[in-house]
């Protein structure tokens, strides 16, 4: 459920099931196209289908988060990713603060673009569009169908 602070400008706040923000808190900011007349109920379906990635979807962010670390390298150079027991290990290194609903209408597939930050000095994000993920890396907002 959305906690609307500025319901005009279609921005609230929500938990996370699962990602975490810079403090580690589940408590993230989500941000709708204001102008869509259906703007609130988007916003919601994207808070529910963020809420409810399956396992596998986690597990391919993970491991495109790994590599957009290593690939990168990033403004920290003095960073280095650990090796990692388990893919999930990676998100003890990047966390995430906002989602970006990324539908005109409610018709539209469900889609959004989530935004972080690793340890390695880079602004990171994934976009999942229809139930997939089609981004994982710095360029996330570039993926967004409906930018505002």
């Amino acid at each position: 459920m959305i906690r609307w602070l500025h319901q005009e400008d279609g921005e609230g706040r929500f938990n996370s099931k699962f990602f975490r923000n810079d403090e580690k808190e589940d408590e993230l900011i989500v941000y709708a196209n204001s102008d869509s007349p259906d703007f609130e109920e988007c916003a919601e379906t994207c808070v529910e289908a963020f809420n409810n990635l399956p396992e596998s979807m986690i597990n391919e962010i993970c491991k495109r988060l790994i590599s957009c670390a290593k690939e990168d390298g990033g403004i920290n150079e003095e960073f280095e990713l650990p090796a990692l027991d388990d893919v999930l290990d990676v998100l003890d290194y990047c966390w995430f603060m906002a989602l970006y609903v990324d539908m005109g209408s409610k018709e539209d597939d469900i889609a959004y673009a989530v935004e972080g930050e690793g340890d390695w000095g880079e602004n990171i994000g994934f976009v999942i569009n229809d139930g997939r993920v089609v981004y994982v890396g710095a360029d996330y907002l570039d993926h967004m169908r409906n930018p505002y």
